[in-house]
């Protein structure tokens, strides 16, 4: 299962199925049905908020990169952690209710989602610093496979055929790009899929969590508790090595990852889940693209394939959970949706 929540004012949580039910009710941008947008304007918004997720998602790879120069992954994190404490205390001041979602409720969840979310986060900016773009955004397809096998022994979540095909594809395209026992291998390519398991653990939790917790406070407490976590594992005094030169991958690496679920979230409004999801994996040519033009990474075959092979799998999975979706489907009143990506 894609690991994308839908949310109402009671905060309410649904899977891609409901979502899509959902928007069969009444158009995804929350207005009557009467004064549905045109279909070319709901698709031009679509590709907006598409393109600044897209945009997002390299920008944070690009600072990633850049910093990882100077700095070490804790201390890349650590920028991130206290720059995104920074922005969701203006968002809190700007928008003072807000902070009413923020509350000592689910700790202990909390700081498990935290700590395990941190260990993503970590492998995955060693991941940047280590491989080609292509190999790590294409590698990080896999955390739906793994969201599904993890909602499967933890959540009391079917097998069905549809995600068991899924997962067998999505195995093979994993093979396709590690080549394992070949001269190709990249051992830095293991830590990246321990990375994707830890991410997908961190989304399984935060299914439960988002029942009863608002997506303000979970990335508050994301943030709050991983801060002294990334400054455990740097140098104290790092921050000193900061520098006018150092100023774009800063700001970049602390507003893209808000920025990816904010666009990510208005995309959803104007698009249904079929449609999003695939314009997501233009990630992987994208990356490639900026990797070949501006670091002189190759642009390998194999890596392409694997993603392909990988891309398959989870559009399948997402064309049965529609399918079980249309079933199941119980109507909810739409007014007020919000669409909400683990965090």
């Amino acid at each position: 299962m894609f690991h994308y929540r839908a949310r109402r004012r009671d905060e309410t949580a649904f899977t891609i199925p409901e979502v899509n039910a959902l928007q069969s009710v009444a158009p995804a941008t929350g207005e009557r049905t009467d004064g549905v947008a045109s279909s070319r304007a709901r698709l031009g918004w679509l590709a907006l908020w598409m393109s600044g997720t897209l945009a997002a998602f390299i920008v944070a790879a690009i600072s990633v990169r850049a910093l990882s120069k100077t700095f070490n992954a804790f201390e890349i994190m650590t920028v991130r952690s206290a720059g995104g404490l920074v922005i969701l205390f203006l968002m809190a001041t700007l928008r003072p209710e807000l902070r009413r979602g923020v509350r000592l409720h689910r700790m202990g969840l909390q700081a498990f989602r935290n700590l395990v979310h941190f260990g993503s986060q970590i492998c995955w900016t060693l991941a940047i610093a280590l491989l080609p773009f292509a190999t790590v955004f294409a590698l990080e397809f896999t955390i739906p496979a793994f969201v599904a096998v993890l909602a499967v022994l933890f959540l009391g979540e079917r097998m069905t055929s549809a995600r068991a095909t899924a997962l067998c594809v999505c195995f093979v395209g994993v093979l396709v790009i590690l080549r394992p026992g070949m001269d190709a291998f990249q051992p830095a390519t293991l830590l990246l899929i321990v990375g994707s398991l830890l991410f997908a653990t961190a989304a399984v939790v935060t299914k439960k969590l988002i029942l009863t917790e608002t997506t303000f406070s979970i990335m508050f407490w994301m943030n709050l508790m991983q801060l002294p976590m990334n400054f455990a594992g740097s140098h104290p005094l790092f921050f000193l090595k900061l520098d006018a030169s150092l100023a774009l991958p800063v700001l970049g690496i602390a507003v893209a990852g808000l920025a990816v679920h904010y666009c990510l979230t208005n995309a959803f409004r104007y698009g249904d889940a079929m449609i999003v999801i695939p314009m997501d994996f233009l990630r992987v040519p994208l990356v490639a693209t900026v990797g070949w033009m501006f670091y002189g990474e190759s642009l390998d075959v194999f890596v392409f394939a694997g993603a392909a092979l990988i891309v398959t799998g989870v559009l399948w999975n997402v064309r049965g959970e529609a399918r079980r979706g249309e079933a199941a489907y119980i109507p909810v009143t739409p007014r007020g949706e919000a669409i909400q990506p683990a965090e």
